[in-house]
C-alpha cells in the first residue's frame, strides 16, 4: 500500500463508517471524512472536512480539495423507523449520483456504495445476487436500486471502477436502542423484561465491524457488481434473543410473544455468500455468540445512566 491512496469515506460517523476507517487506517490508505461532525477529532491521521453532501457547492469543493483515488459511499439516511418511507431518499440519489459524477472528475479509480438487501424480491428465501430477481417493497430499496443501476450503467464512460455491498441485518456496539439487539441486550442488563415479538423469523446477523471490513475488503478487490455483505448463516432471531439471556444471565426476562410479528414479515431472508466469501475472500470474524458476547461486555461498559435510558425504549 502506497500513501498515493487518498479514500474519501462518506458516513464516517455512522454505525459502519466508524469501523471502517480504523479498517481502512490499518491497510495505510489516507483516509479523508466528511461530514457536518466529526467523530475522529483528535486523530492526526485523518482528515475532516467539513461539508453537507446535500449541498453540491459544497460535496464538490471537497472532492476538489481532496482528488482521492477511492470512495467509500456509506452515508444515507437510517434513521430508524423512518428510512424505509422517507422521502429524502429522493435527495439521497440525487446527491449521490452528482457524488460519483465529481468523484469520477476529479480522477478517482475505484468505488464503493452501500445498497441493501431490501433491493431484492423477498419473495426468494435466499437472495443471491446473480440469480434473485430485484423487486424492492420500499421507497429506501427503490431508492438503492435506482442509484445502483444508474452507477453501474455510466460506469463505462466514467471509467470508474464500481462494487455495490448490499447489506443485510447487522448489530453491535453503538446500535441505534430501539432495535431489537439493543433493546434486548439493555433492558436485561437493567434487570427490565425485553418485550419481543415470537422473532421466530429467520434473518443472517452480521456483527457490524465485521462489516464494516467486508466492505474494506471489497474496495480493495477487483470486485465490480453487486455483493451481499451478510455472514451466511440464517437463523431465528429467537436464537439471538435467547442467547443474550444467556449472556447477561437473565434468560427469565425474555418475553418472546409479548409483542406482535410486525406485519408482512418475510419468514426467511436467507443471503448467499460465495462472492464474498469466495471471490473476493472475505471471511467474518465473529459468530454469533462471539459477537453478542462482544456486544453485551461493550453495553456493560457503558454509563449505567446511558443503559437505562436505552432499556426504556421498546422494538
Amino acid at each position: 500500500m502506497t500513501g498515493s491512496r487518498r479514500v474519501l469515506i462518506t458516513g464516517a460517523s455512522g454505525f459502519v463508517g466508524r469501523y471502517a476507517v480504523p479498517a481502512l487506517l490499518a491497510r495505510g490508505y489516507e483516509v479523508h471524512t466528511v461530514g457536518r461532525g466529526n467523530v475522529f477529532d483528535g486523530i492526526e491521521t485523518i482528515r475532516h472536512h467539513k461539508a453537507d453532501l446535500l449541498v453540491e457547492a459544497e460535496m464538490r469543493r471537497v472532492m476538489d480539495t481532496i482528488g482521492p483515488t477511492h470512495l467509500l459511499h456509506l452515508a444515507w439516511n437510517v434513521t430508524h423507523g423512518q428510512f424505509w418511507t422517507a422521502l429524502d431518499n429522493l435527495d439521497w440519489v440525487a446527491a449521490s449520483l452528482k457524488l460519483t459524477r465529481a468523484f469520477a472528475q476529479a480522477g478517482g479509480r475505484r468505488a464503493v456504495f452501500a445498497g441493501t438487501c431490501a433491493e431484492y424480491d423477498w419473495g426468494h428465501e435466499l437472495l443471491d445476487e446473480s440469480q434473485t430477481p430485484l423487486a424492492p417493497a420500499t421507497l429506501y430499496g427503490t431508492a438503492k436500486r435506482a442509484l445502483h443501476s444508474l452507477v453501474e450503467s455510466a460506469a463505462n464512460q466514467t471509467g470508474v471502477s464500481t462494487a455495490w455491498g448490499r447489506i443485510f441485518f447487522l448489530y453491535g456496539p453503538n446500535e441505534v436502542p430501539s432495535r431489537l439487539i439493543a433493546h434486548v441486550i439493555t433492558a436485561l442488563l437493567q434487570g427490565q423484561p425485553a418485550l419481543c415479538s415470537p422473532a421466530t423469523q429467520e434473518r443472517d446477523l452480521m456483527h457490524v465491524e465485521d462489516v464494516a471490513n467486508a466492505f474494506v475488503s471489497v474496495l480493495e478487490s477487483d470486485w465490480e457488481g453487486p455483493v451481499n455483505i451478510a455472514s451466511g448463516t440464517c437463523r431465528p432471531l429467537r436464537d439471538a434473543v435467547r442467547l443474550i439471556g444467556e449472556l447477561t444471565g437473565r434468560p427469565d426476562l425474555i418475553r418472546l410473544g409479548a409483542r406482535p410479528m410486525p406485519v408482512s414479515e418475510p419468514h426467511r431472508l436467507a443471503a448467499a455468500t460465495e462472492v464474498l466469501n469466495n471471490r473476493i475472500g472475505f471471511r467474518p470474524r465473529y459468530g454469533l455468540r462471539d459477537g453478542l458476547e462482544a456486544t453485551v461486555n461493550w453495553w456493560r461498559s457503558r454509563p449505567e445512566s446511558t443503559v437505562s435510558a436505552s432499556a426504556s425504549v421498546g422494538t
